[in-house]
């Protein structure tokens, strides 16, 4: 098992913040001159990620990267300490001018469990990590759901309707997620299919946030598998993790 320090939760916060501040003046810059929103995403995906790769090596030389917007290297699969990064999550929402439900993703996987984490949500000037992670408010009585804003997720409207529950749409997965944190909803539920990136950072935050996150089916999340697909996931308020259990087995 690798050697996890206050190090590693202090610069997972500090990198995400940067590449977010980074985002919103490529952002800023590129709404002002009225460039086309595929250049855009195009743009600000390969800075963010240039400059997480860079602030990573720097920090951890000896670590390996995984990333959207990288090339796999297979070595990675010999090593305990694999940062996996979503330089831009929510690409399609960055591109929307005053849309702000896109988020950047650092994490650290320690030989497989999403040990560090940080969401970045530069559009609210915050950054929800592992370190000092943050507490959910209480229940509000009524369950939100929260799915894709693009695509339908039958899987939630299924829970929405055997809940009772009120169907939330938002971009990034890890807005979603962080909004479950926050308190603006109970659920996150996907199916259809994610990657590695996409939720190795939301699900160490929530973890760690005392929420549970797992797969549909409840097996824990594990990363740095050398098939990078995630076909599932279950980000949840903890009092709820029986009854979603139960009603999808």
């Amino acid at each position: 098992m690798a050697t996890i320090s206050q190090l590693d939760h202090e610069f997972a916060r500090y990198a995400a913040t940067e590449a977010g501040k980074l985002l919103l003046d490529i952002r800023d810059s590129y709404h002002n001159l009225n460039s086309p929103n595929a250049d855009l995403g195009t743009y600000g995906d390969t800075q963010s990620h240039r400059l997480l790769v860079k602030l990573i090596l720097e920090q951890f030389p000896d670590d390996l990267i995984l990333s959207e917007e990288g090339e796999d290297d297979p070595s990675r699969l010999d090593k305990d300490r694999v940062w996996i990064i979503d330089p831009l999550d929510g690409t399609r929402e960055y591109c929307i001018k005053g849309r702000s439900d896109w988020a950047v993703h650092v994490a650290l996987s320690d030989t497989g469990d999403p040990t560090v984490g940080a969401v970045a949500l530069p559009c609210f000037g915050t950054t929800l990590s592992t370190l000092n992670p943050p507490q959910p408010p209480p229940s509000s009585g009524s369950i939100r759901i929260v799915s894709s804003r693009t695509r339908a997720v039958p899987v939630a409207e299924f829970l929405s309707k055997e809940l009772n529950g009120e169907l939330l749409r938002m971009g990034s997965a890890g807005v979603k997620a962080m909004a479950v944190i926050a308190g603006d909803a109970d659920i996150y539920v996907h199916a259809g299919g994610q990657y590695e990136w996409d939720n190795c950072a939301p699900a160490a935050v929530a973890l760690a946030s005392g929420l549970h996150a797992s797969r549909l089916d409840g097996t824990p999340l594990r990363y740095n598998q050398r098939d990078l697909y995630v076909p599932d996931l279950l980000i949840c308020r903890k009092e709820l993790v029986d009854p979603v259990l139960t009603l999808l087995s």
